[in-house]
């Protein structure tokens, strides 16, 4: 079958740039599922991006898809012809419908493994490329992930921004396509908008990438651009005697907003560095795209680099417009610092009575009183100072009102830090005020300090419990609050960090600092699961199964570090050879004592007649003594590698007795043991609920 290249490119007017990968990757994923239902083969498929530009390459592209063998039932031969052996109305619309003489129609009869059935057989021609490629494109424009569709000119299409050409060239043809965003294809593209002039004419799909750069001057392939700009930036830091810091989501929106880079470095006064660095570089990088560059001892230098989308020939004067530009606004953070530094955080303080936290929970104020209450328990609990604890939690909020974080979001508690810093706190207050917020995400970092961990706890859990308890639950994908995020957090910093702390309390201290939310059992089960819960997938990220985490949660703890351990140990038993078979058993026994009313479990020894209860049950006594002092030590592997040496003897049991004895007392001294044996485990986790069969 015959091949070719295809190519697709939309040209635009600049393309938001941070959405442009995402939009130049899901153009590509669409443009693929479409020739996939039409059953078109191909070899690869290339996208490619720049501001200007939405494009793809299908290399060996097939011109036509395969055939298709059609076959099409028509009524029963008793129904299609009638005594006389003429067709009937039912034949006679079958004939009609495919295409068939009607004098023929018993040629088309075939059994259909039951009946004799009219039957039409045909070959449909497969689809063609160059006729299916418009209606394709158009179907991966419109499944684009874009919010909000604009209008242009007189021109009734929409898309993200105001679309002015289009190729569609298969092979060395141009594809004659209906119009797209009201576009007729050709082999015309455009270049750089400063550096070319005029349309390029494309000879070929295959040439797409080398013209654009050799007469455009345009750098198509959106991931060797950002390699480009990488290495660039890299080696002008390196020439600057330190080293550029590359964040990956600032490369790729620099990436999105040149075609033809040019890295080039300016400097700034150093008296700026007086500044907190963090909101330097957050000048630099929100404003300016600039990338910052860092000595040997990790400081920052006086210098950035900044990516042109020109290379003029006189690069200084760029470098210069560059400098003006940066000063003013370095000038801002160094004016916001020095005014701020001028009130104390305690001062600032007063000022959160004015902002409203939750209507129903008060404002910033009210937290942070709840907060430090909160954190003097923890901090008790934890043998930390509870007198840094408050100090700390009382101020935690006090930076949303400076200058800096007003100008500089991002600045939230790094700001909060150096101000406690140049009021004179604590060390460990002054940390506090920048870890409350940790880990901010996924695989982000935990406090350092102390302290830090105490609020980091204290806040999260005031914000769960207060929004928990006027009703704003989380639903499907409505969390504005990110109490899933905070649950998380709470117990990644009690479990990585090993705190002895039960939830369960702290919950209910923290629902009654609420005024507006009525303290009761429910609310405090519900808060505790929906904080549990989160563990499930944390765990099973890390290969844990859903089934090992159910064994223990089933045993209603509420002790983060406790769980953890337990399910570590679950998860270790499951590995043992013999782990299969006495989950089986606990499921076994399970059902069994609930088919029981009022179980005993005291056993009596004169009352075991057979040699398997006899030996169960002295396995069972030689175990309670073993592991209840493994168990009471938080030993749990330990413990339930132990009780693994049960399996023959549980094993024996059920093969040759009979629990449920017509004796009434023998009855219940099985059940009994039975009870014990099923108590044993249940010390560390529910272990039936590792058999993921309902039938045992």
């Amino acid at each position: 079958m015959s091949q070719r290249d295809l190519l697709i490119e939309l040209g635009t007017e600049e393309l938001p740039p941070k959405a442009l990968l995402s939009l130049s990757n899901a153009f590509c994923d669409g443009i693929a599922a479409q020739l996939a239902s039409f059953e078109l083969a191909y070899s690869n498929i290339t996208p490619f991006a720049s501001p200007r530009r939405l494009a793809v390459l299908v290399s060996g592209l097939a011109e036509e898809g395969p055939e298709k063998a059609v076959e099409a039932w028509g009524p029963p031969t008793k129904v299609a012809f009638d005594d006389a052996g003429q067709p009937t109305r039912a034949a006679l619309a079958f004939a009609e419908k495919n295409g068939i003489d009607a004098a023929n129609l018993k040629a088309f009869v075939a059994n259909d493994g039951k009946q004799d059935k009219l039957c039409f057989r045909s070959q449909l021609a497969g689809a063609k490329t160059a006729e299916v490629v418009g209606p394709a494109i158009e179907a991966a424009l419109a499944g684009l992930p874009i919010p909000k569709r604009m209008r242009w000119g007189a021109s009734r299409a929409e898309f993200v921004r105001p679309a002015h050409w289009l190729v569609v060239i298969f092979g060395s043809e141009v594809v004659d396509c209906p119009p797209v965003l009201g576009l007729t294809s050709s082999n015309q593209t455009r270049g750089h908008r400063f550096h070319s002039t005029g349309p390029i004419t494309l000879t070929t799909a295959s040439e797409y990438e080398a013209t654009l750069e050799a007469k455009g001057k345009v750098i198509a392939d959106f991931k060797r651009r950002r390699q480009m700009i990488r290495e660039q930036v890299e080696a002008e830091g390196q020439r600057l005697g330190g080293k550029a810091i590359i964040d990956s989501d600032l490369l790729d929106e620099v990436t999105a907003l040149v075609e033809w880079p040019t890295a080039l470095s300016g400097s700034f006064e150093a008296r700026f560095l007086q500044v907190p660095a963090e909101a330097l570089i957050s000048s630099m990088k929100e404003h300016q795209k600039y990338f910052h560059v860092m000595d040997n001892n990790g400081n920052l230098m006086p210098h950035f680099i900044t990516v042109s989308n020109i290379q003029s020939s006189a690069p200084q004067k760029v470098i210069d417009g560059n400098e003006r530009v940066i000063r003013p606004r370095l000038s801002d953070a160094a004016f916001f610092f020095e005014t701020d530094c001028k009130t104390t955080l305690e001062q600032q303080r007063e000022k959160l009575r004015r902002i409203v936290f939750q209507e129903k929970l008060g404002t910033l104020f009210d937290k942070t009183e709840r907060i430090a209450a909160l954190a003097g328990e923890i901090a008790k609990q934890l043998g930390v100072s509870q007198a840094q604890s408050q100090r700390a939690a009382l101020l935690c909020k006090s930076d949303l009102v400076t200058e800096m974080v007003g100008e500089f979001d991002d600045m939230q508690g790094i700001a909060g830090f150096y101000y406690a810093s140049n009021d004179g706190e604590q060390p460990d207050v002054a940390a506090a005020m920048n870890e409350q917020y940790m880990p901010r995400f996924a695989n982000d970092e935990l406090p350092k300090t102390a302290v830090g961990t105490v609020i980091a706890l204290a806040d999260r859990l005031d914000t769960i419990t207060g929004i928990f308890g006027i009703g704003q639950l989380p639903s499907g994908s409505k969390d504005p609050f990110a109490l899933r995020r905070a649950s998380l957090a709470v117990l990644r910093l009690i479990i990585e960090k090993q705190l002895p702390l039960d939830l369960r309390p702290l919950i209910e201290m923290a629902i009654g600092q609420h005024p507006a939310v009525e303290p009761n059992d429910a609310l405090i089960e519900q808060i505790l699961s929906y904080i549990l819960e989160r563990l499930k997938a944390w765990y099973e990220d890390q290969g844990i199964s859903a089934e090992v985490f159910s064994a223990v949660h089933a045993k209603g703890l509420s002790s983060p570090t406790d769980i953890d351990a337990r399910v570590k140990a679950v998860q270790s038993f499951t590995t043992l050879p013999e782990a299969e078979a006495l989950a089986a058993a606990n499921k076994r026994v399970s059902n069994i004592l609930s088919k029981s009313s009022g179980a005993s479990s005291t056993v009596n020894d004169s009352l075991l007649s057979e040699p398997a209860e006899t030996a169960l049950a002295e396995a069972v006594a030689t175990q309670q003594q073993k592991v209840g002092p493994l168990f009471a030590a938080g030993e749990y592997e330990t413990g339930l590698k132990s009780l693994a040496d049960l399996q023959q003897v549980v094993d024996s049991f059920f093969d040759n007795v009979m629990v449920n004895a017509d004796d009434e007392a023998l009855r219940n001294n099985r059940l009994a043991l039975l009870a014990q044996l099923q108590s044993l485990f249940l010390q560390v986790a529910d272990i039936s609920r590792l058999v993921v069969s309902k039938n045992v």
